[in-house]
Parts: C-alpha cells; sequence; structure tokens
C-alpha cells in the first residue's frame, strides 16, 4: 500500500505507485501521476496536470504545477513533467506549462535542485544539473545536461544554457550561454570553460583540448561570430572522437538569435 499520511489530501483520482510515500499535510491534486520509490515530503503541494517518474525525492514546502505566472494563461491543460532520480528542496517552485509555447516544462533525469528555485512555465531542463539555492529561470529558459548554476543566478525568458556551462553565483544572464563555457557578473560575461568539470566526467586530453581551441575562437582572437563558427567546423579533423563535442557547440550557435547573441 502507498504510505500516504493520515493529514495528507491526496484526490482519489490521483495515480501514485504503491511504493510512494507522502508526509504530513501535503495536497496532491486529481491529475498528478507519481511513479514508484518517489518520497514527497510534508506540506508538499502537487497540482496541476503533473507526472512525476520514478524515485525522486521531493522536500518539505516545494510547490509542482501551479499554473504559470502568465496573465494570458486562461485554464487551459497544460503540463508539468518531471523525470527519474532528482532531488528537489525545500521551497521549490515549478510551474505547468503554458499554450504560448510547447505547453509542457520538462524537467529530465537525475537533477539535484536546491532550496527556493524557481523553474518557470515551458522551461526545458536536460539531465544531471545542478541549480543551488535561489537560482531562477524565467519562461522558456533551455537547459542542457549536466549544467551548473551557482547560488542566485537569474535566467532572463528564452535564454539558452549550453550543455556542461557553469555560472558563478549571482549571476544575471541576458544572452544564451554556449556549451563548456563559464560566466560570471552582472550581465554575464564569459570567464573561461568549465575544464575542472569536464575532467571529472571523462573527457579526454584531446576533447578538452578542442574546448580550448573553441573558446579561444569565440573569446580570445577577436573574431566575429560567423568567423568563430568557421573556425570551430575545422576542430574535430583532426580528432573525430571530438566531433560530438563541435557539432554540439555549432548546433548551439545556429540556435542563438542574433537579437539576443551570446555571453561574450
Amino acid at each position: 500500500m502507498t504510505a500516504i499520511h493520515a493529514t495528507a489530501l491526496v484526490d482519489p483520482a490521483a495515480e501514485l505507485d504503491s511504493s510512494v510515500t507522502v508526509g504530513p499535510y501535503s495536497i496532491i491534486g486529481p491529475h498528478v501521476k507519481i511513479g514508484a520509490g518517489t518520497t514527497v515530503g510534508p506540506h508538499v503541494v502537487i497540482e496541476g496536470h503533473t507526472t512525476i517518474g520514478a524515485d525522486n525525492r521531493i522536500f518539505q514546502f516545494a510547490s509542482l504545477g501551479a499554473i504559470p505566472q502568465d496573465k494570458k494563461y486562461a485554464g487551459e491543460p497544460c503540463e508539468l513533467v518531471i523525470g527519474n532520480r532528482n532531488t528537489i528542496r525545500e521551497f521549490c517552485t515549478f510551474n505547468i506549462g503554458s499554450p504560448g509555447d510547447v505547453g509542457v516544462t520538462r524537467v529530465g533525469d537525475d537533477n539535484w535542485i536546491m532550496a527556493y528555485c524557481h523553474i518557470a512555465h515551458d522551461c526545458q531542463v536536460g539531465n544531471h544539473t545542478i541549480f543551488a539555492n535561489n537560482t531562477q529561470l524565467a519562461g522558456h529558459v533551455h537547459v542542457g545536461d549536466w549544467a551548473i548554476f551557482g547560488g542566485f543566478t537569474v535566467v532572463h525568458q528564452f535564454v539558452k544554457i549550453g550543455a556542461h556551462s557553469m555560472t558563478a553565483m549571482c549571476t544575471l544572464l541576458f544572452a544564451d550561454l554556449p556549451p563548456f563555457v563559464m560566466c560570471q557578473g552582472q550581465p554575464a560575461a564569459a570567464r573561461s570553460m568549465n575544464f575542472e568539470g569536464l575532467r571529472r566526467r571523462g573527457f579526454s586530453a584531446e576533447r578538452i583540448s578542442v574546448v580550448k581551441a573553441m573558446h579561444k575562437a569565440l573569446y580570445r582572437d577577436d573574431l566575429t561570430l560567423q568567423a568563430a563558427r568557421e573556425r570551430i567546423a575545422t576542430l574535430d579533423k583532426n580528432f573525430p572522437e571530438c566531433a560530438p563535442d563541435v557539432q554540439m557547440m555549432l548546433s548551439f550557435l545556429d540556435q542563438t538569435s542574433s537579437q539576443r547573441g551570446i555571453v561574450r
């Protein structure tokens, strides 16, 4: 039997795996689905069309699946989808999507999300990310795998955050942050590449050298963004194993709008 505390209010229409636990005074709405092994702490509210996968740990006072903070929202059945093995700490707020975008806010697998973080409507968060305390994502933000946010990072709506990137504490992002880049400031400025993080993830010396070359093209040699793209496109000729890293960077740069630009 699902372990639901006597003081919790779980709608009979909610679908909870038999191994789910729900703490005191939590509230779970009728359109919620929760997978095996997930634990819901006390005083948590999960509402809306929210689907949560397996083995997540949701701490007290989190609010998941509330309507978007969007004046245009008019009650449409948008969704919040959370994957597996995520840690969601105290006072986090994740909203459902909005009809002005895909209608779904997504959080992937194995993410570590600390207290007071906000993930707004239609955000798309990948896997293995770390959100330090008080990271705030406005609507429609896309976050790549393995990205790390320093505490009190604030991200403007529609910004894209590349895989393996990192922000320092109190960073303010108005522009897209390319993969591998470390940034800091208000507004954010590029400082280096996340070399230590890449080493910890098992990147070879060849792959790291190509990342260094991409950093040089984007930030050190005073090239236009188009010229930097052209140089980056040649970097994997001698190192075939680096082709996915190069293609990821090129794809990211191709999707960046000229109006928003990248962190420079």
